[in-house]
């Protein structure tokens, strides 16, 4: 456990039963080490880490477990035996398939996990009388219109690529029960978190730029960009992981109105280029060269979240700016050493400083 003073919303947290779905996953491994060090009993449900390496073996994850079910969200029955097991008070849904372009050549696996993964996993809460859900989405749940400014929680929703009109259709999921609580006579609190483009050290995963830059750096190879000029609101997993953990909080006490969709992404000015991340990594860690080839697949050019009801209700902030973010990802890969459990300590000395800067 962290010897650090706990903030308000990790006192709510200390002591709770949280069962973390795609806890193997990048931001379950960050999420489930953070839960542990300020005390909560965490219990993951999730397939095998997706990726060699994976930052939940090599951080040693699994260490900071109550329990640890490797299991499939797209099985109801199975889903279900481990809440119950687990007898959870809060959910954090993380399981998903996370990646556009793995949804064009897998798009019934995507729909598979995205949308009756959601399904499953807020039934078995349901069923088993779990306090509250945050079920993490994506910003890409909208309907893109390439709009410079940001979209608000009550844009429409929709999504040309199959990961987003999971990603869409997942939302309708979580909308369809929360509404129907008080049919069923029950009380369970259901958010939906958007994020932005998470960034972070330890993940591996293909398709995405700083794991991309990552394992080009190690092999000395250039690195290519689909679209070096579109804008994304990156952001460190933690910033979104605080977030989650805000809403989690709030659902202890109580707050009907934390059943809702929230946005959480950085400041409307903070979005960067592709090109413009890759050359603050060049500059903070190596440089390498750059070669340009652009996809016939439909990528979003422009994309930004209006996080004002976040920063209003729930009085959250990224503690680190857009550049810090890119900064400590960036220090995060350059330290990693494979097989030397290095990883366990670089993550939580991160957790302790983002926490740190929280009282700035």
């Amino acid at each position: 456990m962290s010897t650090s003073p706990l903030h308000d919303f990790e006192g709510k947290l200390r002591g709770r039963r949280v069962f973390v779905t795609g806890h193997t996953g990048f931001t379950g491994s960050w999420a489930v080490q953070w839960l542990q060090m300020i005390g909560a009993e965490v219990h993951g449900f999730s397939l095998p880490a997706p990726t060699t390496p994976n930052l939940f073996e090599d951080a040693a994850v699994q260490d900071a477990l109550a329990s640890h079910v490797i299991g499939d969200v797209g099985d109801f029955a199975a889903v279900k035996a481990a809440m119950r097991d687990a007898s959870p008070e809060l959910v954090l849904h993380l399981a998903a398939q996370p990646l556009v372009r793995r949804s064009y050549r897998a798009p019934i696996e995507t729909y598979q996990a995205n949308v009756m993964g959601t399904v499953h996993v807020l039934e078995a809460a349901r069923s088993l009388g779990v306090m509250g859900a945050v079920c993490v989405t994506t910003d890409k749940v909208y309907q893109n219109r390439e709009w410079a400014y940001g979209y608000r929680e009550t844009d429409r929703l929709g999504g040309s690529d199959p990961y987003s009109a999971s990603k869409a259709a997942a939302e309708i999921v979580i909308d369809s029960y929360r509404s129907s609580m008080t049919s069923w006579k029950q009380t369970m609190l259901i958010a939906a978190a958007r994020g932005g483009n998470i960034i972070g050290g330890g993940d591996w995963a293909e398709d995405r730029l700083i794991p991309d830059f990552a394992r080009a750096a190690r092999a000395g190879t250039p690195i290519t960009l689909r679209n070096p000029a579109a804008t994304r609101p990156w952001q460190h997993v933690l910033a979104l992981i605080h977030g989650y953990f805000m809403l989690l909080a709030r659902m202890t006490d109580g707050h009907g109105d934390t059943s809702s969709a929230w946005n959480l992404g950085p400041a409307a000015d903070a979005a960067m280029t592709v090109g413009d991340v890759v050359e603050r990594l060049r500059a903070r860690w190596t440089d390498m060269t750059v070669m340009i080839e652009p996809t016939h697949l439909h990528e979003t050019t422009a994309l930004a979240l209006d996080s004002i009801k976040a920063q209003r209700r729930l009085r959250w902030k990224p503690a680190w700016s857009t550049e810090e973010g890119i900064d400590r990802t960036a220090d995060w890969y350059a330290a990693y050493v494979p097989g030397t459990g290095a990883s366990t300590a670089l993550t939580r000395r991160q957790i302790e400083e983002y926490r740190a800067s929280l009282t700035r």
